[in-house]
């Protein structure tokens, strides 16, 4: 008599080795497309910086082999937040969004510093400095912050006197499209081309205007640009963003350091 098949402990046996399998063969491709993920990740990154350090023409699309032409002009460094120099990376493939969140590599905020509302800041910063090309001298900063709904990831690019903006963009944030999404809008990027972070006096005065800008006013058409329409908390984070990473509490001690010959 032939057996049955079609028992609960053959069909619970076949499930088992079918997941069995499956998982293997999942694993086995996410292991293996690891590395490409990774290196996709990196390249991605580098146009990011390229592009909003002002090196790549604004929608250029830049290939693979564009990019490793034009990020040869380009020397990835370290900076020590707490003493405003150069340093080593802290470990190797060092991310610092990731050191932000580990207390070994972080420094917590308290509330009435943390006017971008990051919580925690990295002992070690990355920063990218253009050595050659036309563009040699400019410094591009990591910076962040919170918008409306979400953290702000992006670079500002300052020229070679360090005060002056050369690009600002974001690469990662989770925005309202056509609100706060705007921060993407090319238009309102390029505004922020060519106007000045400090004062006289040192201080963080460049910001996001609630309107838009008068020309007519001196300190506007040199420090600000116009607000992002519907989306004042996004606008206010982006002002926030610039006045901790370019202020005492983020990349100042560093610029002063660079400017004397000292960092």
């Amino acid at each position: 008599m032939a057996s049955n098949n079609d028992t609960i402990g053959k069909t619970i046996t076949v499930a088992l080795l079918l997941c069995i399998v499956c998982s293997v063969i999942v694993s086995g491709a996410a292991i293996a497309l690891k590395p490409a993920q990774i290196a996709n990740k990196a390249l991605d990154m580098q146009r990011n910086i390229l592009s909003i350090g002002g090196l790549a023409e604004p929608g250029e699309s830049l290939s693979k082999s564009r990019v490793e032409e034009l990020f040869g002009q380009i020397e990835e460094k370290y900076v020590d937040l707490a003493t405003g120099k150069f340093t080593d990376a802290p470990f190797p493939n060092y991310d610092q969004n990731k050191a932000a969140k580990d207390p070994k590599f972080s420094t917590k905020l308290d509330g009435a510093v943390d006017i971008a509302s990051i919580k925690r800041k990295q002992n070690v910063a990355t920063v990218y400095k253009v050595v050659g090309g036309e563009n040699a001298g400019r410094l591009i900063l990591p910076v962040n912050g919170y918008g409306l709904w979400s953290t702000l990831y992006g670079f500002v690019a300052l020229e070679s006197d360090l005060n002056t903006v050369a690009g600002l963009g974001f690469y990662a944030h989770a925005e309202t499209p056509g609100l706060g999404g705007e921060v993407d809008n090319p238009r309102w990027k390029k505004m922020w081309v060519g106007k000045t972070i400090y004062d006289t006096d040192g201080s963080v005065v460049a910001k996001v205007k609630k309107g838009s800008v008068n020309p007519a006013i001196e300190a506007e058409k040199l420090h600000q640009v116009d607000g992002l329409s519907g989306a004042t908390l996004t606008s206010n984070g982006v002002t926030n963003l610039i006045k901790f990473w370019l202020g005492g509490n983020g990349f100042a001690p560093f610029l002063k350091n660079y400017k004397a010959g000292e960092a």
